[in-house]
């Protein structure tokens, strides 16, 4: 790696184990990474160069590029799905406008490659529920989903009219023992955990039924340097591809939960994230991900239910 890689939103969910790995196999000095305020993670603040970014901010986000000699850009900042709907305006300007602001810095000649995340919140009620397919209807019900929607177009365009190698999966229901929740229709699948080694009990808001698809966290860190330093020729689709590793439902998971943490117990007390849980699917095709770069994932739902319960029982 000759430049740099710029990583915003390092401090969410995603971001703080995508620095990890970036200066793992590269190296701390080659991983900037930039949150809006300053890193509580002493880890990410003192392992390389960390920026604070306000990706809004276009002429910061220019001098940050600049000064740190940058090449690839990770933009991860984004209001997620349950988070934008209690601010709609907010929601739709920060995942919009961050996104055109690193779009036009490639645009322009200042970075050579973007990663920008999408999100199976770009489907939605018309959207075949089982083995979506990469291209179907979308017709997204929430800010999030509208504005990774918008996104993914402008994404084909920059690369269509400019030749812009911006690069992108939609990201399933993300888990992972590293982070807390951030505000997603689907990080109960984060929290049950916590609660079931803390108090033996989950309450959980969404109906016992709820099929989502979902991915263990180190595979979606794979799968974002694997299609990020793939061969540009390989990356057949510039809107965004389909991602998936497994799919269950919360009584599924607390069932499994349940054969290994005793006396754990679910109950349930739905809240609006069931109607935006509903408007998504329950399986995902994603076979052009696996046939055009490879993608392939490493953790079953087993796998991924010992890992969660084996580190979080250490903290």
């Amino acid at each position: 790696m000759n430049k740099k890689s710029l990583v915003i939103g390092a401090g969410g969910q995603v971001g703080s184990e995508l620095v990890d790995e970036l200066r793992r196999l590269y190296g701390g000095s080659q991983v900037v990474a930039s949150d809006i305020k300053p890193s509580t993670n002493k880890e990410l603040a003192e392992s390389g160069p960390f920026e604070v970014l306000d990706v809004l901010d276009r002429d910061s986000l220019l001098r940050i590029v600049k000064k740190h000699h940058v090449g690839t850009v990770y933009n991860l900042a984004a209001l997620l799905s349950a988070t934008a709907e209690k601010n709609p305006e907010f929601g739709w300007k920060l995942n919009m406008e961050g996104h055109f602001n690193v779009l036009d810095l490639a645009r322009e000649g200042h970075i050579s490659r973007i990663f920008w995340p999408s999100s199976i919140a770009v489907f939605g009620p018309g959207t075949p529920k089982v083995g979506t397919p990469q291209d179907c209807v979308m017709d997204p019900s929430t800010v999030y989903g509208i504005s990774k929607l918008a996104g993914e177009r402008w994404s084909a365009y920059y690369h269509q009219r400019w030749g812009v190698d911006v690069r992108s999966v939609r990201y399933p229901g993300l888990i992972s023992y590293k982070t807390l929740p951030g505000g997603g229709t689907t990080d109960y699948a984060v929290d049950i955990f916590y609660k079931a080694i803390s108090q033996r009990k989950y309450t959980c808001f969404l109906k016992a039924d709820t099929n989502l698809p979902m991915l263990y966290m180190p595979d979606a860190i794979k799968a974002t340097i694997d299609i990020t330093e793939a061969p540009s020729q390989d990356i057949k689709i510039r809107s965004s591809y389909n991602l998936a590793g497994f799919s269950f439902t919360p009584n599924e998971l607390a069932q499994l939960i349940a054969k290994r943490v005793s006396g754990f117990e679910i109950s349930y007390d739905i809240d609006f994230r069931q109607q935006i849980a509903e408007s998504w699917p329950g399986s995902i095709d994603d076979s052009e991900a696996r046939k055009h770069w490879g993608w392939n994932n490493s953790y079953s739902i087993n796998d991924m239910v010992d890992d969660m319960l084996t580190n979080l029982s250490k903290q």
